[in-house]
């Protein structure tokens, strides 16, 4: 009996937290970006170490911080961002793209009476939320072969791959603009991508003739 209590008390708490998500959608969706971005910056480091070796340190962390949060069940495909902060794999039913049809007065849940509905609570999350028109989009249903892997890694490399091709692509139309200029000066128009040593951000270290022209405009 006090297990039973004790498994209750742990549910109706997890219950809050998801509840106190949804509430605070938009500030979550912030930090989300936030980690993202990070974990962009951070893909020459994970491919130096290994995405292999980076996937389970990666997914312990991803879980221990979103079960807490979303009680979320690492099925490696969140849409956490597209439901409000409402996981849907928190339905009885694991719907992707909507509430079933026995949903109950009041927007509580068919199987379970005391649960409101998780596409109740996802549209109003998504209500809150700078991209929450993201929650029109239909979801395909879950690739069972990903449950427990990390979804904010398989993400962000994504999307540096997509950054790195990006940049391949904008050198190749530069090289193939200037062909004539490759063939007597192959620096002008480089093809190979370039260490990060070899990059300078101009708005912070502009170039010292750049400082001199600002200094000549003020006098």
């Amino acid at each position: 009996m006090r297990k039973q209590n004790l498994a209750a008390s742990k549910g109706r708490e997890m219950y809050r937290l998801r509840l106190f998500a949804i509430r605070h959608s938009r500030a979550f969706e912030w930090i989300y970006r936030r980690v993202e971005q990070t974990l962009v910056a951070m893909d020459p480091l994970f491919a130096r170490i290994g995405y292999e070796r980076v996937e389970r340190p990666v997914a312990l962390v991803e879980k221990a911080v979103k079960t807490v949060l979303f009680d979320c069940k690492m099925c490696g495909q969140c849409v956490l961002s597209s439901t409000g902060m409402s996981c849907p794999m928190n339905c009885p039913k694991q719907l992707r793209n909507g509430p079933c049809g026995g949903v109950r007065p009041g927007a509580y849940c068919e199987v379970k009476p005391e649960m409101k509905c998780v596409w109740a609570l996802a549209w109003d999350g998504a209500s809150r939320m700078k991209n929450g028109s993201q929650i029109t989009e239909v979801l395909p249903p879950v690739e069972r072969n990903l449950e427990g892997s990390s979804s904010w890694l398989r993400v962000s490399r994504e999307k540096a791959v997509h950054l790195r091709e990006a940049r391949e692509a904008r050198r190749t139309t530069i090289a193939m603009a200037f062909s004539g200029a490759r063939k007597v000066e192959p620096s002008t128009a480089p093809l190979v991508e370039e260490p990060e040593a070899a990059h300078r951000d101009v708005t912070i270290d502009p170039p010292a003739g750049a400082k001199a022209d600002v200094k000549g405009d003020k006098t």
